[in-house]
């Protein structure tokens, strides 16, 4: 009989088990935490779940494609769907976004409700059983090959469980490489990117003409000579409610005092959030958050014993500003169910599988660290390449093309076909005919020629707060009536 062991019972770990179940006779979930809640409640050991966390799209197809039906179920139970900037308010560090639907939506509502349908579905299977309270105190085997772990019960006693596989998805605070170090395996590369975020976040229950229709709200800090200032982001979830978080820097952290975050609000580069607030009820304090920095172990890179995998934020583990936290553990863990129906569940195949999945956070990983890396983006060459910057950017904040390409690719999914002959499809074409390879290299032209026309257009002149949110006709309508606090 084939088994598999999962170290972690958080999103990551749970999907990884619900995968492996799959393929393998019998699945242990190890869950160091205290029970898990009935419901979509509050669970010890989760601290950042307080906080925003969105399903970007490209995480929402991951999550769909592993437990089907999992989305028409958060929906179901009061999630959102936002379409960007289709039906989200943003105001960039450029200026404001035209309203265009480009596919790119993300799925909001609270972590513990996401949590408790993905555990529901997951554990649905009964090749999963789980371990609560249970915590990992060692590998077992040697530097050639892992063959289980070594727990402490809840009752304090020592119990070793023998696994053909065992999969590390403790998050952020793994103990991996000291697990590792003590059956003789050199520890990986580890790389920190630190940008210095912090955040603080506050629910409130929204107003009921407002509760459901509210666009999503997006308010980016505009870089200054002091660094970047406040932004905000405003999210509606289930149970008519609506989380609201501001975001700073190192020496410019948001308050969190109750009175200071409300001014902080409005001192923003426009007031809309602070007067949705403000109309808003408070439920509960303001809660910070400063575990944000870039963290990746290159597992994938040194020479890991057979039977032994790393993924979620364990691998990689990203600033919770870009939300895509959830949707590169969902993009993993697909990867991860179709290596192992490629190649099976043999533990030698899992140091080839574990380099499948660390490619598959490459995109994420070199988004987030190219902004976070100190001193952001590498500056442009000349004067002529950065006015050639600033009208690019002005001109994506009203071409439904380049906002498109743009928002998409933040969102994890591939251009529109109509927009770009894809690398992948470029890629496979080298074994295509001669015919094949042609009529792709044509529909890359094109589709440059389509994106040199959209920067060669002016781009107009910039929205103004009231004319961006009349985009919006229910924020509009309350925003215009008097309604508004303000």
């Amino acid at each position: 009989m084939s088994t598999a062991v999962v170290l972690g019972g958080g999103f990551a770990g749970v999907l990884a088990a619900a995968v492996l179940a799959r393929h393998v006779d019998e699945v242990t979930l190890v869950e160091g935490g205290g029970p898990y809640p009935d419901g979509p409640a509050e669970r010890s050991g989760v601290p950042q779940a307080h906080h925003n966390h969105v399903l970007v799209a490209g995480g929402a197809r991951a999550l769909e494609a592993l437990l089907p039906g999992t989305v028409a179920d958060l929906l179901a139970r009061g999630a959102h769907r936002r379409d960007l900037p289709g039906d989200a308010l943003v105001l960039s560090a450029d200026g404001w976004f035209r309203r265009h639907p480009t596919g790119a939506d993300v799925i909001s509502c609270s972590r513990w409700l996401t949590d408790h349908v993905v555990r529901r579905r997951a554990f649905a299977d009964a090749a999963v059983t789980v371990r609560e309270g249970t915590r990992v105190r060692a590998l077992t085997g040697d530097a050639a090959r892992v063959t289980g772990v070594v727990v402490e019960r809840p009752d304090g006693r020592a119990e070793t469980i023998r696994a053909d596989l065992v999969v590390d998805a403790t998050g952020r605070r793994s103990r991996s490489g000291r697990w590792l170090a003590a059956l003789g395996v050199a520890a990986a590369q580890e790389e920190t990117v630190d940008a210095g975020l912090a955040y603080a976040t506050r629910v409130f229950r929204a107003p009921p003409d407002l509760a459901a229709s509210v666009p999503a709200v997006m308010v980016h800090p505009r870089p200054g000579p002091g660094g970047a200032g406040h932004g905000a982001t405003l999210f509606p979830i289930e149970d008519e409610r609506w989380i609201v978080t501001l975001t700073g820097t190192r020496g410019n952290a948001p308050p969190v005092h109750e009175q200071d975050f409300t001014e902080c609000a409005y001192a923003l580069r426009s007031p809309v959030v602070a007067e949705l607030m403000a109309a808003a009820k408070p439920l509960g304090g303001v809660r910070p958050y400063r575990s944000t920095a870039n963290r990746r172990r290159y597992v994938e890179r040194q020479a890991i014993p057979a039977g032994f995998l790393v993924l979620g934020d364990a691998l990689v583990a990203l600033n919770p500003v870009y939300s895509h936290g959830m949707s590169v553990a969902a993009l993993a863990v697909l990867r991860l169910d179709r290596e192992l129906a490629r190649h099976g569940a043999d533990p030698a195949a899992l140091p080839r599988i574990q380099a499948a999945v660390a490619a598959e956070t490459e995109p994420a990983w070199r988004m987030a660290t190219v902004r976070d890396r100190p001193g952001g983006p590498a500056p442009a060459a000349s004067p002529f390449a950065q006015r050639a910057r600033e009208w690019a950017a002005r001109a994506t904040l009203s071409s439904p093309l380049l906002m498109s390409r743009m928002f998409r690719a933040q969102m994890l999914i591939e251009p529109e076909p109509s927009v770009d002959a894809t690398r992948t499809e470029l890629g496979e074409a080298r074994t295509e005919p001669d015919a094949t390879r042609t009529e792709l290299g044509v529909a890359r032209a094109e589709a440059n020629a389509a994106l040199l026309r959209e920067l060669s257009r002016d781009p107009g002149p910039l929205l103004g707060t009231d004319e961006a949110i009349a985009q919006y006709p229910a924020l509009a309508d309350w925003w215009l009536s008097g309604r508004r606090p303000g």
